[in-house]
């Protein structure tokens, strides 16, 4: 969730820094060059009024051409920047460089028609940095006696306008990237902050889905709202918690308080059976059910104590545990004449020895059960990055892709193996041992016939303070 919330808060705040920059930079080079519009408007203004008492013939009057004209080759020479006073017709009363001339076209040809009607240039476009032989044409009229006699035009370089504008964009890009820099890292605090309790929820919510039904969430940090969803939740978790428990009390209780019934049951059937012919069908039948119904129950109890004990994890050499299993195994294999074969080396895992060894007995009874004379079932180890594996293989009947959806639930069997003794509990009971200690077990077809158990088992100690020095060592 992080990775989606993130980028689109950094992109919202991107927009809103673009949002603010872009009219900034343009107001920025909007100031710049009027200061210089404003500056050439006060020049022109000067020579304007310089030019207003020159006329042609009369030598005191060409005195002060003479100066104008001075005048502006100074303001060239110092600023470079073409400058001329221009008759109504056109022609030059005084300019410098002595060839300049108003352009045919383009922004000087407009400011001087504008300056022919009394108006000063006020607005000239916008030079851009990106503008490298823009010029800034800025006009003025010179008035006598009420009419425009002259237009004094300037021709100016925008070389250090331009820098000046590059230079102030610079500037807000560099607080642009500052600001964005900041905004980030809130962005990255506030979606700490708003999602803390999201992880932590859930963490708890895996942890209780694979059976650590005693974790809960600390409702601190993270908005009021994921705070109290916290606690709803952790109220939810001791409530599902307590009814998991009756659940599993009741069982065990049934379980237990059954068999003494049972077993007194079963006395007086073998009370009765003395009174009978040796041989009667009948009694046998019930002699049976009779077994069949305390084999259940004994599970039943197994199961309500194993949904129930937790793990006593450690780092387990399950290379070696799973060779001691097939040991105590193969001698009922050999009865039974089929190979039991086991593979595998050293491999280390975090489990419960006994839950594992147990959930491993399961899985064996049950293959040499539906593995048929000559025969091989093969219990291989092997690791695999952060999981090690128990993997048993046998050559029974296997079983359908409907059957394999339903294998491990309780008290399901398939209807083909209803004449094989057991309750239907024996893989609940194997799921349960490895779920506490955080394993898993998976069911597949074996090529070319049978079936394929595959016990998991994490690498890696969980998380808890009583772990770390193990993981140290």
């Amino acid at each position: 969730m992080r990775t989606r919330l993130l980028p689109l808060l950094i992109v919202l705040m991107a927009a809103v820094l673009l949002a603010l920059g872009f009219p900034l930079a343009v107001s920025l080079a909007a100031a710049e060059q009027q200061n210089v519009v404003v500056d050439r408007l006060d020049d022109t203004a000067r020579f304007a009024a310089q030019a207003q008492f020159v006329t042609d013939g009369v030598s005191r009057q060409d005195e002060r051409r003479q100066r104008l004209v001075e005048e502006l080759n100074r303001y060239h020479d110092v600023y470079g920047m073409r400058t001329g006073v221009f008759y109504r017709s056109e022609a030059a009363m005084a300019r410098a460089p002595e060839y300049w001339e108003i352009p045919d076209e383009g922004e000087g040809r407009r400011a001087f028609k504008e300056a022919l009607l009394g108006r000063r240039s006020h607005d000239p476009p916008q030079v851009w940095p990106w503008q490298a032989g823009a010029r800034l044409v800025v006009a003025s009229p010179v008035v006598r006696e009420g009419d425009v006699v002259a237009v004094v035009v300037t021709d100016s370089p925008t070389g250090q306008l331009r820098s000046r504008i590059l230079a102030g964009w610079l500037v807000i890009a560099a607080g642009e990237s500052a600001a964005m820099l900041v905004a980030v890292g809130a962005a990255v605090r506030l979606t700490g902050w708003v999602l803390r309790p999201v992880r932590v929820l859930d963490a708890a919510t895996h942890d209780i889905a694979t059976g650590r039904m005693n974790s809960r969430v600390a409702a601190s940090g993270g908005p009021p709202e994921l705070r109290r969803l916290a606690r709803s939740f952790n109220e939810m978790a001791d409530n599902v918690e307590e009814v998991l428990e009756q659940q599993r009390a009741f069982v065990a209780d049934a379980s237990h308080q059954l068999r003494n019934p049972l077993a007194a049951l079963l006395l007086r059937i073998e009370l009765l059976a003395l009174e009978l012919p040796e041989g009667n069908e009948e009694i046998a039948s019930v002699r049976t059910e009779g077994k069949r119904l305390a084999q259940v129950l004994d599970d039943l109890l197994d199961l309500a104590l194993a949904e129930h004990a937790s793990a006593d994890l450690r780092l387990t050499d399950i290379g070696e545990l799973a060779a001691e299993r097939v040991a105590a195994w193969r001698p009922l294999a050999e009865e039974k004449g089929v190979r039991l074969v086991g593979h595998g080396t050293a491999v280390t895992a975090w489990s419960d020895p006994i839950a594992l060894s147990s959930a491993l007995d399961a899985v064996i009874d049950n293959a040499l059960k539906f593995t048929p004379e000559d025969e091989e079932v093969t219990v291989a180890v092997s690791a695999d990055g952060e999981t090690s594996t128990i993997v048993i293989t046998d050559r029974g009947p296997g079983l359908t892709d409907e059957e394999l959806g339903r294998v491990g639930d309780r008290f399901w069997r398939s209807n083909r193996h209803q004449n094989v003794k057991g309750s239907g509990l024996g893989l609940s009971i194997t799921r349960a041992l490895l779920a506490a200690a955080g394993g898993s077990i998976a069911y597949a077809h074996s090529e070319p016939h049978g079936l394929r158990v595959t016990l998991t088992v994490p690498r890696t100690p969980p998380a808890g303070p009583e772990y770390d020095g193990a993981l140290r060592s």
